[in-house]
């Protein structure tokens, strides 16, 4: 199953966001379940929140993930939603 992560930042976060990104990635890395993964623009290129496909067998699984996740720890999320998602293209 795919599951789509959908994160937004709280405002004026990207200091968190910049923070923690070192150790979020080696969260991606070293877990092995996200298939894409990446930020979201705002209308100055600055990054705002993230996009994550997981590759997991439950929602369960794809909610534990998305709260290990260093940026969720960190505090930077205002919102993050679990959606799950069927890859058509691609």
């Amino acid at each position: 199953m795919r599951f789509a992560l959908i994160c937004l930042d709280k405002p004026g976060a990207l200091q968190t966001r910049v923070e923690n990104r070192s150790a979020h990635l080696a969260h991606i890395e070293a877990t092995g379940v996200v298939e894409q993964a990446g930020p979201f623009l705002d209308q100055d290129g600055q990054m705002c929140g993230s996009l994550i496909i997981l590759g997991v067998s439950s929602r369960a699984e794809a909610e534990a993930w998305a709260a290990m996740d260093p940026y969720a720890k960190a505090g930077l999320f205002a919102s993050v939603s679990v959606q799950e998602w069927k890859r058509v293209v691609g």
